[in-house]
């Protein structure tokens, strides 16, 4: 800079920058962005620069003072007159100098979030087997879907040796199953081991796949079925959670030694039947065996809607499934598709 432009005291020629909060940085502007390269072009910031971009002067110190902000530009004494001059820092020294501080700071949150939740944890048993001086329900009704997900939250936390998962129903919505891998993540880091078990359905279905891929990776198991006996969370073979009967959004909590006994050992013959998963591929028998539970819920007399819901899928591939066995086996009603079905040798296994 030269004498012929003078800045007045406190301009953008003398500003100062300290360390800021990331959320509180400007957004780089185009303009922004013209006057940082026009600094690493020249190598400093020069009052000429305003009207080779064609800038206003206040433009152009707006544009100094955001730059200056990100650690982009930096003040450099001793330039001619023994005035301040301000010359571009490169972008990755930039952000190590704004970020790295930031970084550090939310570790060590993160780190005493995390001695904070497992210190309120411990007292989460202690208040459960000490209120009203007894222990723990044996069994519990919570109605409010906040509550349910506190306790599933908890109980997760507090899971030492096994989680055991049965998920009917078809495929989840992506962002549930993200929910899932971030708390199933951090059971298995802790060295719990952890398994689930999946409808068929689930196999074609890109975010499961996905989901399981990165689960497995991490330690899980996960295998599928036609058909499953019905949803539940099984921690430490302790405590078992199942869906209201009710109350869509409840859940009741089981704990009784005997009834938490029958229903791991229910997850587990249905562990013993099942396939560990792997997205379908061309000629999967696993949906030969999909094939072969619709026409047995047809034999039942079972209507569309229920047995769309039973095996996790929509009702409009139910409705597809269904058509595609009658005309297979020549009937004419959903009744006698099933009937039909079990009269004769495996027929679906040959078509």
């Amino acid at each position: 800079m030269t004498n012929d432009h003078p800045k007045p005291a406190g301009g953008w020629m003398a500003e100062r920058t300290d360390a800021v909060p990331p959320s509180s940085l400007p957004a780089l502007s185009d303009r922004d962005v013209r006057v940082f390269q026009w600094v690493v072009a020249h190598e400093r910031l020069e009052a000429t620069a305003a009207g080779e971009l064609g800038l206003s002067e206040a433009e152009l110190a707006q544009s100094a003072k955001a730059l200056q902000r990100l650690h982009l530009l930096r003040q450099l004494p001793g330039g001619p007159g023994g005035e301040v001059e301000l010359v571009a820092v490169a972008p990755q020294l930039a952000a190590a100098s704004l970020l790295v501080p930031a970084e550090a700071e939310l570790r060590r949150q993160l780190a005493e979030a995390e001695r904070v939740r497992s210190e309120l944890v411990q007292l989460g048993l202690l208040y459960t087997r000490n209120r009203s001086g007894q222990g723990p329900e044996q069994l519990q009704e919570i109605l409010e879907l906040d509550a349910v997900i506190d306790l599933i939250s908890s109980l997760t936390a507090s899971c030492h040796s096994e989680a055991l998962t049965c998920q009917p129903g078809g495929p989840r919505a992506p962002h549930l199953l993200e929910q899932a891998f971030t708390r199933d993540l951090a059971m298995i880091r802790r060295g719990v081991r952890m398994r689930t078990l999946y409808q068929h359905t689930s196999r074609r279905h890109q975010p499961t796949q996905e989901y399981v891929r990165r689960v497995s990776a991490a330690g899980a198991e996960v295998r599928t079925l036609p058909a499953l006996f019905g949803r539940m969370i099984a921690f430490d073979r302790e405590v078992v959670i199942i869906p209201h009967h009710e109350s869509r959004d409840g859940a009741v909590v089981i704990r009784d030694p005997s009834t938490v006994a029958h229903l791991c050992g229910t997850f587990e013959h249905s562990w013993a039947l099942a396939d560990p998963y792997a997205p379908a591929a061309p000629g999967d028998l696993s949906f030969d065996e999909v094939k072969q539970a619709i026409v047995r819920l047809l034999a039942e007399g079972m209507k569309d809607e229920m047995i769309a819901r039973r095996l996790g899928m929509s009702l409009r591939t139910c409705r597809k499934h269904i058509a595609e066995t009658m005309e297979t086996l020549g009937a004419s009603s959903r009744f006698q598709a099933g009937y039909l079905a079990y009269a004769r040798s495996g027929p679906l296994d040959r078509a």
